[in-house]
């Protein structure tokens, strides 16, 4: 079985990453793309190899004809992955969608119904939980090799040269640090802790806006706490850079992750500390595997629609609108 995906949103993610995942996947294919510009989504097919006969479109209905596209991936900017999923799903199309799933919980589960209406399977992509080196840490930690969870530590920060970022703005996004990385650092710490420390109950954030004055967060402390106790810190910023890191403190000792936050599937992972060796592989083509294999085994997605809506409102409580 191979599954064609249509890819919408061709930005420099889709053309870095994720079209060269899809290529380098057995059993996916990237079938066609859908841009603003005919050009643009022209070039794209090209560059990438797009099998379908009629691989460029700017009317995503249209794409969304096609009998032999399977999925899509929406990688448009934030406000956009709903509608666009939602119709994916309503067109029986398999819906995999950039981070975060939707701008507010309320088209989360919109996308949701629809998906599960038309069996389609949705799925998000959080492609740092397929760094081996973080799967293999996760694990251990889940089997209580730092004896009982007690908190959890992202910090993920880089430095913006102004606020013309999509990101910073209200017409296509809601958050704009937290959006860009926070959301992947949130994720992570609820794939490491939810398992043994149950949800999330209380959320607390301190944000700063006022270097720019943009209505969307420039640095952002998010604080967490779980059903058990324990409890976690995010803070994001695009203020300044910092090196990317992820923690875990258990009774017995602490995890400790440098620079495997990004999109190179590398870094250091020390537990208790010793170097926990992994191998080093490209994490947006093991998500790209596992969408596929829910697909072909008729099973969830690694990271399904509810746990992509769970992420969102925790940044609703950490940022709420207005």
């Amino acid at each position: 079985m191979t599954v064609n995906f249509g890819l919408i949103g061709p930005g420099s993610i889709a053309d870095r990453k994720l079209a060269p995942a899809i290529k380098e996947t057995a059993g996916a294919k990237l079938w066609s793309v859908t841009s603003r510009s005919l050009e643009r989504a022209s070039n794209f097919a090209e560059r990438h190899e797009a099998s379908s006969p009629e691989p460029a479109f700017t009317d995503y209905e249209e794409m969304l004809e096609q009998p032999d596209l399977d999925a899509v991936l929406v990688a448009t900017p934030d406000k956009l992955h709903a509608r666009h999923g939602i119709k994916a799903a309503k067109a029986g199309k398999h819906v995999l969608v950039e981070k975060p799933m939707v701008s507010d919980s309320a088209s989360g589960e919109e996308l949701i119904k629809e998906c599960e209406s038309h069996g389609v399977k949705l799925g998000v992509a959080y492609h740092l939980r397929w760094h081996h080196g973080h799967r293999k840490l996760v694990w251990k930690i889940q089997d209580g090799v730092l004896g009982k969870t007690h908190h959890a530590r992202v910090q993920w920060s880089f430095q913006a040269k102004d606020d013309s970022n999509w990101r910073a703005h209200e017409d296509v996004g809601r958050w704009w640090g937290l959006a860009g990385v926070g959301t992947h650092g949130l994720d992570l710490i609820r794939w490491a802790m939810t398992p043994i420390c149950g949800e999330v109950t209380r959320v607390d954030s301190t944000i700063a806006n006022e270097h720019w004055g943009s209505p969307h967060d420039e640095t952002a402390m998010v604080n967490l706490k779980f059903e058990s106790g324990a409890t976690a810190e995010l803070t994001t910023s695009v203020l300044f850079e910092s090196q990317p890191e992820f923690k875990v403190y258990g009774s017995d000792g602490a995890a400790v992750c440098r620079d495997t936050l990004g999109p190179h599937g590398g870094g250091s992972v020390k537990l208790l500390g010793d170097e926990l060796n992994y191998c080093q592989e490209n994490p947006y083509e093991g998500e790209i595997k596992d969408f596929v294999e829910s697909i072909e085994s008729d099973r969830q997605p690694e990271v399904p629609g509810r746990e992509g809506l769970r992420n969102v409102e925790v940044l609703e409580q950490a940022l709420p609108e207005g």
